[in-house]
């Protein structure tokens, strides 16, 4: 069987896991070249709106440490969940993946002082492990080949399992599953209850969206 082209797999991944993919692994390699320092990209209130350095909100999303197996065990968690995410609930709804993300970034940013945390990608993309798996309660999960679980328990087994390893509470794990579950019970669980979406983008991002996005006619 031949090897699918990497630029056909490339352009098979949804858009936004695509560019945030590509943005942390440019952004690490930039790192590792000496051409940026991690201490440009993370965030904290003081550098950011007292010195004025507002790309650190983006930065802070996108490195996910050295070039290194962590490094790639990071980049291909993240990938690997926020695709199946995009490709699955938000398929052809690039804006509303963009809402959560925007939504999410934006919880951590807010929550980032009580935990001490320089860099958010983790958090990030650990809220949406989160959020697909409460999506997905039926899917079964096997850990390391030692147990099976079912999708729901999964950020907890990754949680038990940073906590054993490290010897030290996963503050950005915490977080993650914090900013996921508000977003889970207001999007999945309190519009059955009530019949309302509070979280759901608002109308004129929507407008915008339709506008940048025309109908294609077959």
């Amino acid at each position: 069987m031949d090897a699918i082209p990497f630029e056909a797999w490339f352009f098979e991944v949804p858009p936004v896991t695509r560019y945030w993919t590509t943005a942390a692994v440019v952004t690490s390699i930039l790192v590792q070249c000496e051409v940026l320092s991690p201490y440009q990209l993370f965030f904290s209130f003081r550098t950011v709106f007292g010195a004025r350095q507002y790309w650190r909100i983006l930065t802070t999303f996108l490195y996910f440490g050295p070039l290194s197996l962590d490094f790639i065990f990071h980049i291909f968690f993240m990938s690997r969940y926020s695709r199946m995410l995009e490709d699955s609930f938000f398929r052809n709804k690039t804006l509303d993946f963009l809402w959560l993300l925007l939504y999410s970034a934006l919880s951590l940013l807010v929550l980032s002082p009580l935990a001490s945390l320089p860099f958010l990608g983790s958090p990030l993309s650990f809220s949406l492990v989160y959020i697909w798996a409460r999506r997905n309660p039926s899917i079964r999960l096997s850990f390391l080949g030692l147990f099976v679980f079912s999708a729901p328990y999964l950020p907890w087994v990754l949680f038990g399992f940073s906590l054993i390893l490290n010897n030290a509470l996963p503050k950005g794990d915490l977080l993650g599953i914090a900013v996921g579950h508000v977003y889970f019970f207001f999007e999945d669980i309190f519009p059955r209850l009530y019949g309302s979406r509070p979280l759901a983008p608002p109308w004129r991002w929507q407008v915008w969206g339709r506008r940048r996005r025309p109908e294609r006619t077959e």
